[in-house]
């Protein structure tokens, strides 16, 4: 092989030199800078792993009594003796002495209706009366001396002094006095009637409370008129509405499927919505002997064994059917957490409480059982958010979020 065919071998390094080109400042940014995001995704994931979705739940108090509670139902507090105070008479209020919240007693005078009219009754009832006693001694006086001149009349007829027709006449005169003094007398019955009805009549326009109570309500103002029915558009058919505050019971329903789990006499717990942080021990009072078709229930009557004063009519209310009467020591609340909270790590009890979107780990010790919850003898505080349910790869600082 000769020279010129070895020279034919060799490559032509200028030629390739010139076919490839330096990377420009531009490109050599381009690749840094994808880099550089790669690098930080890869990072993020690494050092800073999504936040895990679970679930929440707040450490309470919770009280004794959940753990006997046999049904919960919901009513309402009722006044069982309550009366709309009014009238039997059609007059214009006059007088009203009392007000929403007034304290009053039984026959305490409340208000006053207008009475000239049935006091001008009354005056002329009472002089018929005095009319009628008087009329009742004029008939006695005339009996008295019909029956004095009769005995004279038969004297002087058994001497023969006088004729028969003349004792006739004394004796029909006798008769007839003791009509006229019967009459009398049931004219005054009548006329002593007529004054009682017109004292009656007197004391409906004076209304007085019916028992010891409470007013809920006022139902008519000073120149209203009160009738019995209420017909005019513009008249009270009552003046006031009075409860006996000391007949408070919760009526509540229960539905047929759970009526036999309530017994006239068993123990109940009474929470009202007005009252939050209270409960107020109560007993079964009554199991109403019907059933409402509509609602598929049944009334129960639930009485306070305390009546306190805050408690109001139709004050809502929640009712706990026990299973048996709790302690002294039961009825005080109890710091708790759902028994899915807690689980064991490490060979303690432990929750994970949530602080800022971040699970760390909190030993707690436990006591009883209070239904679902375990009491708390250590550990977070009421209103704390722990995880309900904790995963079994969740760790000491995770990034956490609550499930909606």
């Amino acid at each position: 092989m000769t020279d010129n065919d070895l020279s034919k071998l060799k490559i032509d390094k200028s030629a390739w030199r010139g076919a490839v080109k330096r990377p420009t400042g531009r490109a050599v940014r381009v690749v840094l800078i994808l880099a550089a995001v790669a690098l930080g995704v890869f990072g993020v994931r690494h050092f800073f792993p999504s936040a895990a979705e679970v679930e929440t739940t707040a450490v309470s108090q919770v009280y004794p009594s959940q753990g006997v509670t046999l049904l919960n139902s919901s009513g309402y507090v009722t006044a069982q003796r309550k009366a709309s105070v009014a009238s039997k008479t059609t007059a214009r209020l006059i007088w009203l002495g009392v007000e929403e919240g007034s304290r009053v007693r039984q026959g305490e005078i409340i208000a006053k209706l207008e009475q000239d009219d049935v006091l001008a009754a009354r005056d002329r009832a009472g002089a018929n009366f005095k009319a009628s006693q008087a009329e009742i001694d004029r008939a006695q006086s005339e009996l008295t001396d019909a029956s004095q001149n009769l005995e004279r009349m038969k004297t002087l007829l058994a001497g023969k002094i006088i004729a028969q027709a003349d004792f006739d006449t004394a004796l029909a005169r006798f008769q007839k006095a003791q009509a006229g003094i019967e009459a009398a007398r049931w004219t005054s019955g009548s006329s002593s009637a007529a004054l009682r009805e017109s004292a009656a009549n007197l004391s409906y326009t004076q209304l007085q409370a019916p028992f010891d109570g409470v007013v809920l309500t006022k139902n008519a103002d000073i120149g209203d008129i009160v009738t019995p029915l209420g017909a005019a558009a513009n008249a009270k058919a009552s003046v006031v509405t009075i409860a006996d505050m000391l007949s408070l019971l919760v009526e509540t329903d229960v539905s047929e499927s759970n009526v036999t789990k309530v017994k006239a006499g068993a123990p109940c717990e009474i929470m009202l919505d007005a009252l939050p942080g209270e409960r107020f021990p109560a007993l079964v009072h009554m199991i109403v002997p019907t059933a409402d078709r509509t609602k598929a229930s049944v009334l129960v009557k639930v009485k306070f064994q305390t009546l306190d004063p805050r408690v109001l009519p139709e004050m809502s209310a929640k009712v706990a059917f026990l299973s048996r009467a709790l302690t002294e020591a039961e009825r005080a609340p109890r710091l708790a957490v759902p028994a899915a909270a807690v689980v064991e790590q490490g060979g303690r009890k432990v929750v994970f409480q949530v602080t800022d979107g971040v699970a760390r780990v909190v030993p707690v010790e436990t006591g009883g059982a209070i239904g679902d919850f375990l009491e708390l003898a250590s550990g977070p505080k009421a209103g704390d958010r722990v995880v309900l349910h904790p995963p079994a790869g969740l760790r000491f600082g995770a990034r956490v979020t609550a499930k909606k």
